[in-house]
């Protein structure tokens, strides 16, 4: 009697630890997929700022009948197809300021090749010296994300680029997100919806060799053919079959220091009000907002020009600023 009992405390036993390994199997595919956590909460920034209307603050640049403008002027699609892309650029030229626009990517199903862009530069004033910030969209193959490249350079060639790519926690083509640009001298800062992105300090008198983009500069919003670099260094091209590639901008915010004219002398006119509203462009990041891009270049980060040691087998000055968190994917040795 006790040697059945035993069998039966055994065979029961089994059947419990049995239970315990189908219910843990059922766990992993009855339950929901793994969702990362939601994005970080933002301090309001681009709601305090007025928009600016497309006929006060823009021209197009190239390809006219590409690029369409609402009847109230807050609304401007620009395509690419075969036969050409187009953009267009602020009217006049800032030195820091703030730089908004809402913008809705293209949805086709295969972007393979087309860039879509929101920038600062001035490469046509000062071809030699030239400063950049971009914001870069790279189109995808089908079942793929878009990524976003930012990018600055500073008083120099494109030869020395500090590009970082990310994945976006969103659909960037369901519904428009803000993108943002403060550039103050201090340090500019890339926004998604008020979420800080990406810090570049002025080091320049702190780091030998740091630069920083102070000089002038147009904004511009593009869609082009990138075909020889944008989608997996090449790899995937633009095909027109699919196109035309529509890109949508709205929620336009220009707020900075004008300058008269291209190569002005002049000091900006609004240099001292842009410089004395604390309150809206502080000039160091919260914790808070520190916190927010490492939430994102932790989860989302592609590639980080600070760890591509065949590019840059000495660090960049800015690359010794702060330790940058380590991509999930590894170096893209076609940037």
């Amino acid at each position: 009697m006790m040697a059945s009992h035993g069998n039966l405390f055994i065979f029961a036993s089994f059947l419990f630890i049995d239970s315990l390994f189908v219910l843990h199997l059922s766990s992993f595919s009855s339950g929901e997929k793994c969702k990362l956590q939601s994005p970080p909460s933002a301090t309001p920034l681009t709601g305090l700022l007025p928009c600016t209307f497309y006929n006060k603050g823009f021209a197009n640049i190239w390809a006219s009948d590409h690029q369409t403008i609402s009847d109230d002027q807050y609304h401007v699609t620009i395509k690419l197809d075969a036969s050409s892309g187009t953009g267009f650029k602020t009217k006049t030229t800032y030195v820091y300021g703030f730089f908004n626009a809402a913008i809705k990517l293209p949805a086709n199903e295969y972007t393979a090749g087309v860039i879509t862009t929101f920038y600062t530069s001035n490469a046509e004033i000062y071809p030699d010296t030239h400063d950049e910030i971009d914001f870069e969209f790279l189109g995808r193959i089908p079942g793929e994300e878009y990524i976003l490249q930012t990018n600055v350079y500073a008083n120099g060639s494109t030869n020395t680029g500090r590009e970082q790519r990310l994945r976006l926690w969103f659909d960037p083509t369901a519904d428009f997100h803000d993108y943002s640009i403060l550039w103050t001298s201090q340090h500019i800062v890339l926004y998604i919806d008020d979420i800080p992105i990406r810090e570049f300090p002025n080091l320049v008198g702190q780091k030998v060799g740091a630069v920083y983009p102070g000089k002038q500069m147009y904004l511009y919003a593009t869609i082009w053919d990138g075909s020889d670099w944008a989608t997996d260094g090449g790899k995937y091209r633009a095909n027109f079959t699919y196109a035309p590639f529509v890109a949508s901008y709205s929620n336009f915010i220009v707020n900075g220091c004008a300058l008269p004219q291209p190569s002005s002398t002049q000091p900006p006119v609004c240099a001292a009000e842009f410089k004395s509203n604390k309150a809206i462009f502080p000039p160091q990041l919260s914790a808070q907002q520190h916190q927010s891009i490492q939430w994102v270049q932790q989860n989302y980060m592609t590639y980080d020009y600070c760890q591509d040691k065949n590019r840059y087998p000495n660090p960049l000055p800015d690359c010794t600023y702060t330790t940058p968190p380590k991509p999930h994917s590894d170096i893209e040795d076609e940037l």
